[in-house]
């Protein structure tokens, strides 16, 4: 999800973009919200027309994005060739052709996450949890209705992470931690401080809202394994992002951009900017790989 970085944004006209690699990329990875996607959660025509365009050049187009598979209908019409998807922050590597399907799980293990809510809950009071598992999230009675699910379970995280208690035998992807109070880049480091050794911990939301993946997983490093996969080495990748859980994804590839409205953090991280999310920015660079301008 993207972020108002008040006087950190930066303005890019189409004109000032930097010039594309040097020799056309094999794979595009680009985020969702905040990046590809307009605030308003549409895909704007001049970005299908890209997509499309990319896939007649041979290039393929990941998405790579924290949300779980059941949001992916937003762009599942727009996905060409291969058809693969990686949500969750990289603990699911999901199949849009197929409707959404769940191919392959990173989960989190239940033990590291009742470690992770035993810390946070002595680090930061108040801070309430959400599961996110294969069949949908659950969550605590005080965790904010973000986005509400009639078929969520709504228990201590405590007990929604019981094994063998159904439906919470299914795999965890992600656990979510929000506090209503914290700075939000200062409790995403109070918890890699204290819970770091037990699982991977980012942000993608405005809000003091925590995503946690199992130690290791992260958009990066599933997708380095989906281009191990297919022989696509890092330089011949060209990544997209605007927050915190993209960093990871855009130091790894060879070519990386900044969206005008990414997070700081995000914009220390890259070389090259392009413009905000609402202004086609993706769109604009992928114009510009295919035609070679």
């Amino acid at each position: 999800m993207g972020e108002d970085v008040g006087v950190t944004a930066r303005h890019l006209t189409e004109a000032a973009l930097p010039s594309p690699p040097a020799r056309r990329p094999r794979l595009i990875a680009t985020d969702l919200d905040g990046t590809l996607l307009r605030d308003d959660k549409t895909v704007s025509d001049r970005t299908v027309a890209a997509l499309a365009a990319a896939e007649r050049a041979g290039i393929e187009v990941f998405f790579v994005t924290g949300r779980p598979a059941r949001w992916m209908d937003v762009v599942s019409d727009h996905v060409h060739g291969h058809g693969l998807a990686i949500c969750a922050n990289g603990a699911a590597l999901v199949d849009l052709h197929a409707g959404g399907e769940i191919l392959r799980t990173r989960p989190l293990g239940c033990e590291e996450a009742m470690g992770v809510v035993t810390a946070l809950r002595e680090a930061a009071p108040g801070t309430s949890f959400a599961v996110e598992r294969v069949d949908g999230i659950h969550y605590e009675p005080r965790y904010p209705p973000f986005h509400l699910d009639p078929s969520a379970v709504i228990a201590p995280a405590e007990k929604l992470l019981c094994a063998g208690v159904s439906p919470q035998d299914r795999p965890v992807l992600k656990v979510l931690a929000h506090h209503p109070e914290l700075d939000p880049d200062a409790f995403l480091l109070l918890a890699r401080e204290r819970a770091g050794a037990l699982a991977s911990f980012t942000r993608s939301s405005p809000t003091a809202l925590l995503e946690v993946s199992g130690l290791g997983v992260s958009k990066a490093s599933t997708l380095e394994a989906c281009c191990r996969e297919r022989g696509v080495r890092p330089e011949e990748v060209v990544a997209f992002g605007d927050m915190p859980n993209d960093i990871e994804m855009l130091t790894w590839a060879g070519t990386s951009y900044a969206m005008a409205n990414a997070h700081p953090h995000v914009l220390d991280a890259t070389t090259h900017r392009t413009a905000s999310n609402n202004e086609d920015g993706v769109a604009a660079v992928i114009e510009q790989l295919v035609d070679g301008r």
